[in-house]
């Protein structure tokens, strides 16, 4: 099996990569940049914009696992019409995999709507696929949100609600679909537990041992609103296993 990973050095492309190094396929990485791993795996530029490079890294390759994504630039443009066009040039694919966000179609946000747009290309197209929804990840969260404290304290919407889920157990999910081939369908995977972000907050105060303050506050918009009533959810869908908490602890060790 040859498998094309786009977005090789994302953040999710990067943790796809880090465990096929120990699967037995034929691996090839595309994004604009060379990854820190280029010498596990061949890897060729491409540019999802442009279309430049697309044909050549996808000649001969079985499956793609398509992490390649641009959440705060020309969203429309690569999410969309950047997927429209490299699904033209992938006629002879048995597979793609499209990891997609848990909600996206209750969520007024630009981002999401185009990723909901693109999965509606996806399923409109000749191309085998299985779309993968993923609840947020743990350092997506912990970085938007509580990376940095103002006056000794975290100022937050405390009562958002989030289900994280570990990168790399979503990268394995993935990777695992490899072997299931094409489901034909969107399938979701989220964390092991639902917290709100005041719980989340408290939590890093406890684990990092540092006195804090939590701010809490409430904003207007269906954006706030979405999140507060946990349209980014699936407590029917929590397969990953590693917490929030287990995600803290693990950063502390490794400082």
């Amino acid at each position: 099996m040859k498998i094309l990973v786009t977005g090789s050095t994302g953040q999710l492309g990067s943790a796809v990569l880090h465990q096929l190094k120990d699967r037995e396929c034929s691996v090839i990485m595309t994004s604009r940049r060379k990854p820190l791993c280029s010498g596990d795996f061949d890897w060729i530029y491409s540019d999802m914009l442009s279309g430049q490079g697309l044909e050549e890294a996808s000649k001969d390759v079985d499956v793609v696992i398509h992490t390649a994504t641009s959440p705060m630039k020309k969203n429309k443009e690569i999410e969309v019409a950047g997927l429209s066009n490299f699904l033209s040039k992938l006629t002879h694919i048995k597979h793609f995999i499209y990891p997609s966000i848990v909600g996206i179609e209750d969520i007024p946000f630009k981002y999401y709507k185009y990723k909901y747009e693109a999965e509606e290309v996806l399923k409109q197209s000749s191309i085998p696929y299985t779309i993968v929804r993923a609840t947020q990840f743990h350092s997506f969260v912990d970085s938007l949100f509580l990376s940095k404290t103002l006056l000794k304290g975290y100022f937050i919407p405390g009562n958002i609600k989030f289900q994280t889920v570990d990168v790399g157990e979503f990268a394995n999910h993935l990777i695992n679909l490899t072997d299931k081939g094409p489901q034909g369908k969107t399938a979701e995977f989220a964390g092991p537990k639902i917290m709100t972000l005041r719980e989340m907050a408290d939590l890093k105060i406890g684990i990092n041992n540092k006195p804090s303050r939590i701010y809490n506050f409430s904003l207007p918009g269906g954006l706030y609103k979405a999140l507060l009533d946990g349209k980014n959810t699936n407590p029917m869908q929590n397969m990953g296993t590693v917490t929030f908490e287990d995600y803290l602890r693990k950063k502390v060790t490794e400082r």
